[in-house]
């Protein structure tokens, strides 16, 4: 048989040369497709090196590695990034047109090739199988034994890590064989073969420890550049066989290797790093998409599509997501990460689609684009670009429209719901003010009913046993009640109603604003157990009275801090202290007495089922305040200062003012009164006369003309407008109201006044001017009484009364029967019924040197002074009569014995004694918070300050709150008014002298009080004079 070589010599060959190499291709063969299929089924075939051993030994793989034998580590350098070159192939042009055949064909042999049909394949006609030139033979050494074992390792633990068994960063360690490899040189094969073999492994002249394998897609493929170069024809089937004979290591296109494998000394380990760790070369490809396609004929894509045949579902859809994205949005060119996009891909689940920052995260050039995704209109540039934006503007035109319609929807709603919230507020408060109406009508013929029967049986009720229910509630308005500090503590300033106990029938329940503490209580038990005491004059005949009188307090006095509800409306929200009065009063005749009138009265006492012996709410608000006193006074008939009333704008203000100073040239100060403000709160004062710069030519004018002509001059007119045009800056400039706190500016106190109305009255030109208040009572049965009279005191300027002396001594008490007798019968006529006080002021005429008598105002409840009032009449044991002014009491004990001489010699009765008090409500010092109310009365008891039972004279204290302790109620009782004016004073010099020290004065009242008390006395002293001398 002949061989010709590539020179065209023709060498004479041995037929049993060629049956062993026949022989030894098939052998190889064997080995290299078992190497193969135990790499598919993840093997790792460890081959010993032992000289022994034949090379494909059968025993079954080993998987672990042994503990104890050295371990090698194999490092993989890192493939470099261009394909590497390959020789020229020898074989011919025409092989390249087989294709795919022809390598298929050449895998079936590799297989199986002791197929007979797979042997035919080799003698095809078109084929020429040329089969290497051996010279001689020779076995294989050790050395190469070696290598070829340790590149079978790396063949299968690279199929291990492709195939995701093994993770590419992990460290593979090798068993290091028994045997010790040696480097040896690999056989000389003829020029030819190396010319012709691809899957070439060339040594390292210089490292021997270096072994270079081709690279393995230009092994099948070629040289591969998607943009960079052409596609390499494939090399011929004879080739690949000569290549994988002559070579030690045969490489199969599956696995992809493109790398180094650097083979170490015998004393170092075989390592592998994560900088240098095994991978495919697939991973570090990129694949080009521009405008959204990709080639998916270049042999890059199929290489990696083979590489990754098990996951290539999961990766196709990914691609395709990407491939429409970019497409959409026409990106010109998108460079993907094929490493990057298996990973991903094996990460995605087919039934949901990639996020778009997924598909970002693939691609390498990621910024440049993001920046072409994110410019505006880009989406409309790509497929599909023209029916997108169309949609788009179709959408936006329908959520235009849709949104109009929805907010005018909205709106719609939003209008329905705001009428239909306000119509059902509307109803329900309608029916609530129905309700209210309905129940306070009720209320209001309930009282009327009881009224009746009240006076019907009047006169046998007052002579009866009864119970007394006594509530001092300040039923003011709201806005009122805001205005008053510590309205519970001046709510609880008529303690002295206690003393309707003195009536032996008679049984008090009294409803407190204050929560009292037991010393407070066990105060005044022992206060009312003087009455005892005081009858006869023995100190030790105290008796305990607690039967006589209750002392409640509503639980709901701290459920509604805030809203400054009247003592009246807590007591109706208290169903405890309801209960327990019912319990008190059931089976008996009982009746109410309030304080200033409230709606929630009449619901207290249709809760109790008892009359109340007072006015009603609507009768109060007409005839109550100053306009309405004002009516009523003129109704009477009697005195009032020169004044207007009803005022309620600043024009008729200006002009009723400018018109009473005309007519009044002689009064130097007027005042400004609110209709529902009481106790002087809401009143304030102008000297206009001294302070009206015209008023010295209005005076000229009013003298050129008489009385009568003086109204109808032109004088009186330009006068007029004169006044009217300078009062309102004067006004601005020279007002001072009473309570500097609430109104600090004559704007405020304007508003307010102007708000609620008001009165505008003269204020009597005169040195000395008396303030007096007399109460009185018309009975159920119509029947007038005055019960109380006084001359006020005026510790707080002198247009507030803050005390009372009794009886009055200013005016002639005929004058003032009278008077009080017309407002009576005016005030019963109009529906008032109870008690009401009227407030009076008498001074003498400057010019007429005459006692004039003005009635200033009208109060329709039960005042302080009628609560003091029957405080000393329960201590004297004695009885007021204000027709004649006297405050007539039994003796005391020196009286009697002197008065029992006198009537040993006439054999006259003993006549009564006749005394006088001083009282207040009112008195005010910061520093009786510092010390005990025990304490305090100690100290005063030491300086002689306290009452003789006895005597029946002395000073008594009122003790409201134990909290805040910075009231007092003080009322002193002896037989000469200047005597007793004089122990008052010193009383509050003595209180002051104890709670003070020389740098803490603190605020109080005292030294006003005092100061006017001086101004009294020095009065009283001109009076007895002026009585001595008349006298003979």
């Amino acid at each position: 048989m002949e061989n010709m070589n590539l020179k065209g010599n023709v060498e004479a060959v041995d037929i049993g040369d060629l049956r062993r190499a026949t022989g030894r291709a098939e052998l190889g063969l064997r080995k290299h497709a078992e190497n193969y299929f135990n790499a598919i089924n993840r093997q790792v075939l460890t081959i010993s090196s032992a000289g022994n051993k034949e090379v494909n030994s059968k025993e079954p793989p080993k998987w672990g590695l042994h503990g104890g034998a050295p371990q090698k580590q194999l490092v993989l350098p890192r493939v470099p990034a261009e394909p590497l070159s390959v020789q020229a192939c020898s074989t011919p042009a025409q092989h390249v047109s087989q294709g795919s055949q022809q390598v298929e064909m050449d895998i079936k042999i590799m297989l199986d090739p002791e197929t007979m049909d797979n042997k035919a394949g080799l003698k095809h006609h078109q084929d020429e199988t040329r089969l290497p030139l051996i010279t001689k033979k020779k076995s294989t050494p050790l050395e190469c034994i070696g290598i070829v074992q340790e590149c079978h390792l790396l063949v299968g633990a690279l199929s291990l890590t492709g195939q995701r068994l093994l993770l590419p960063a992990a460290k593979i360690a090798l068993q290091t064989p028994p045997g010790v490899c040696k480097a040896a040189p690999c056989p000389e094969f003829p020029r030819q073969h190396k010319k012709s073999a691809v899957g070439e492994i060339r040594l390292d002249p210089e490292n021997t420890n270096t072994i270079t394998f081709p690279n393995p897609k230009q092994a099948i493929y070629g040289t591969y550049s998607s943009s960079r170069g052409s596609i390499a024809p494939l090399p011929s089937s004879s080739s690949m066989v000569s290549a994988w004979k002559s070579k030690p290591v045969w490489m199969y296109p599956a696995q992809q290797l493109e790398c180094e494998v650097q083979i170490p000394s015998q004393t170092q380990p075989l390592q592998t790093s994560p900088c240098h760790s095994f991978q495919d070369p697939c991973l570090d490809w990129d694949i080009a998409v521009c405008y959204g396609t990709v080639d998916q004929k270049s042999p890059g894509f199929l290489a990696f599509k083979q590489h990754y045949h098990l996951s290539w579902g999961s990766i196709l859809a990914f691609l395709e997501h990407t491939e429409k994205l970019l497409k959409d949005f026409a990106v010109p060119l998108a460079m993907i990460n094929c490493q990057k996009l298996a990973q991903v891909a094996s990460e995605f689940e087919l039934e949901e689609n990639p996020t778009k920052s997924a598909i970002l995260s693939v691609i390498k050039n990621q910024s440049a684009v993001e920046k072409i995704l994110n410019r505006p209109g880009q989406r409309y540039k790509g497929q599909g670009g023209p029916e997108v934006a169309a949609r788009k503007i179709q959408a936006t035109w329908r959520r235009h429209r849709a949104g109009r319609a929805a907010a005018r929807s909205r709106q719609q709603q939003w209008a329905a719901g705001v009428i239909g919230a306000s119509w059902h507020l509307h109803h329900h408060m309608a029916h609530v003010k129905k309700a209210l109406k309905e129940s306070r009508q009720r209320h209001l013929e309930n009282l009327s009913v009881r009224a009746k029967h009240l006076a019907a049986n009047w006169n046998r009720i007052r002579t009866s046993r009864r119970t007394i229910i006594h509530i001092p509630s300040l039923g003011y308005s709201q806005c009122i009640r805001e205005q008053i500090p510590d309205l519970a503590l001046q709510q609880n300033m008529q303690l002295g109603r206690l003393c309707d106990i003195l009536d032996a029938n008679v049984d008090v329940i009294y409803i407190c604003p204050l929560r009292l503490s037991e010393d407070l209580l066990q105060y005044y038990h022992k206060l009312l157990g003087l009455q005892a005491a005081v009858r006869s004059g023995n100190p030790e005949d105290m008796a305990d009275l607690q039967d006589r009188f209750k002392i409640l307090t509503p639980e709901a006095i701290n459920s509604f801090p805030q809203h400054h509800m009247c003592l009246a409306t807590q007591l109706k929200y208290s169903p405890k202290t309801i209960q327990r009065i019912q319990a008190l009063i059931q089976g008996r005749d009982a009746y109410m007495v309030g304080g200033v009138p409230h709606q929630d009265e009449l619901a207290v006492a249709d809760m109790l089922q008892v009359p109340i012996l007072g006015s009603g709410p609507e009768v109060a608000q007409q005839c109550s305040t100053k306009s309405g006193s004002k009516r009523i006074f003129a109704s009477a008939g009697v005195p009032t200062p020169p004044g207007e009333s009803d005022i309620h704008s600043q024009e008729q203000m200006v002009r009723a003012l400018s018109r009473l100073i005309l007519d009044n040239m002689e009064v130097q100060r007027w005042l400004f009164k609110v209709n529902d403000e009481s106790g002087g709160n809401g009143t304030a004062y102008c000297d206009v006369i001294s302070h009206l710069e015209c008023y010295h030519w209005v005076q000229k004018e009013q003298q050129r003309h008489s009385p009568e002509m003086w109204r109808k001059s032109q004088a009186w007119e330009l006068a007029l407008v004169e006044i009217s045009q300078e009062l309102p800056g004067l006004l601005a400039q020279h007002v001072q109201p009473l309570n500097e706190k609430r109104f600090p500016t004559w704007e405020k106190f304007l508003q307010t006044f102007l708000t609620q109305g008001g009165v505008i009255e003269a204020f009597p030109h005169s040195t000395r001017v008396t303030n007096l208040t007399v109460d009185m009572l018309i009975e159920p049965t119509g029947e007038i009484q005055i019960v109380s009279s006084g001359d006020q005191l005026h510790a707080d300027g002198p247009l507030r009364s803050s005390g009372t002396t009794i009886p009055q001594r200013s005016v002639d008490p005929e004058v003032l029967t009278s008077l009080c007798s017309k407002i009576g019968e005016t005030c019963r006529s109009k529906g008032v019924l109870g008690y009401f006080s009227v407030d009076f002021v008498t001074f003498t005429h400057p010019q007429t040197m005459e006692q004039q008598v003005w009635a200033t105002d009208l109060d329709l409840c039960y005042s302080d002074q009628l609560a003091l009032t029957q405080l000393a009449l329960y201590l004297t044991d004695g009885n007021l009569d204000c027709g004649s002014s006297c405050l007539g009491a039994p003796l005391g004990s020196k009286q009697i014995q002197c008065q029992r001489i006198q009537h040993e010699r006439t054999k006259t009765p003993p006549p009564r004694s006749t005394q006088c008090a001083v009282m207040s409500t009112q008195l005010r010092h910061s520093n009786l918070s510092g010390i005990y109310y025990n304490l305090l009365l100690q100290r005063c008891k030491a300086h002689g300050v306290g009452f003789d039972i006895q005597e029946k004279q002395g000073t008594v204290f009122l003790l409201y709150d134990d909290q805040k302790q910075y009231r007092l109620g003080v009322i002193t009782i002896g037989e000469d008014l200047q005597g007793v004016l004089l122990t008052f004073a010193r009383n509050l010099f003595i209180i002051h002298q104890e709670i003070s020290a020389p740098n803490t004065q603190g605020e109080t009242n005292f030294k006003m009080a005092i100061r006017d008390i001086e101004a009294i006395l020095g009065v009283t002293a001109e009076t007895k004079l002026k009585l001595g001398e008349e006298q003979p």
